[in-house]
């Protein structure tokens, strides 16, 4: 699963700095930052954040995006409003035949970069938060789908977007272990040179076969985590700079 994210500026902006120019920069700080819930110490996709994507119409130049894909066949806002948190995440292994995703998966896939992302650990009866980041502190770039709703009661427009997830790696497997589910999951990572053919036109079957292979788990050893304090109930702090800190459980065994 990837319900729950840390995504700063300075990351959010990694791949526009490294690819674009400085006046492009300025311009995204002045005109996207405002619209956008940024920066994302934590953030829960069910509050539906907007944050900024990269797409291949616009590979270096960040567009803002609301957390949970809308497809194009939603007829109105109150029926986007009643299956929104059902399309935070989109299972890699069938994006290209549900309904939900299989359009965006062959036409309108994106790059979400984050600073890590949080799941909940399972020890007798009790949760407790993990905060999983890159051992060499570099941004994780997601595997996204996106879709341009319009609204067609009122002729609006709004950017939405899923994360891709995947088979949990050994360490996810270990931390994300929920009883109610049957498997564990993790959102697809991309290494830097896979990201830019995740956003390749797919020109026929074969390219949508080396979509699908590049939906798998990332390597375990290039991942660190450490709990963090409650992302849940009267102990959560919101969403504040120190939430991705390591906060010891004594009672924990892991």
């Amino acid at each position: 699963m990837c319900y729950d994210i840390k995504a700063t500026l300075e990351t959010q902006l990694k791949r526009a700095k490294t690819k674009g120019d400085a006046q492009a920069v300025d311009e995204i700080m002045e005109t996207l930052i405002p619209l956008t819930d940024l920066p994302l110490y934590h953030s829960s996709g069910f509050s539906h954040p907007e944050l900024l994507i990269y797409t291949e119409r616009s590979p270096n130049y960040p567009e803002v995006a609301t957390w949970g894909l809308v497809p194009q066949w939603v007829k109105n806002e109150a029926d986007m409003k009643k299956s929104w948190n059902n399309t935070l995440n989109a299972r890699g292994e069938t994006i290209f035949e549900l309904n939900s995703f299989k359009r965006a998966a062959n036409g309108s896939r994106c790059l979400i970069y984050i600073d890590g992302f949080y799941e909940h650990h399972h020890f007798e009866k009790k949760t407790y938060p993990f905060y999983i980041y890159k051992k060499d502190k570099s941004p994780i770039i997601l595997a996204g789908l996106f879709n341009e709703w319009v609204n067609p009661e009122t002729s609006g427009k709004m950017n939405t977007f899923s994360v891709v997830t995947t088979t949990g790696n050994p360490l996810l497997a270990k931390i994300h272990n929920n009883p109610k589910l049957k498997e564990s999951r993790m959102p697809v990572i991309l290494h830097e040179e896979l990201a830019e053919q995740w956003l390749a036109k797919l020109e026929g079957d074969k390219d949508q076969k080396f979509i699908q292979e590049l939906i798998q788990e990332y390597p375990q050893e290039e991942l660190e985590a450490h709990t963090v304090s409650k992302l849940r109930g009267k102990e959560y702090m919101g969403n504040v700079e120190g939430i991705s800190d390591p906060v010891k459980y004594a009672e924990l065994v892991f």
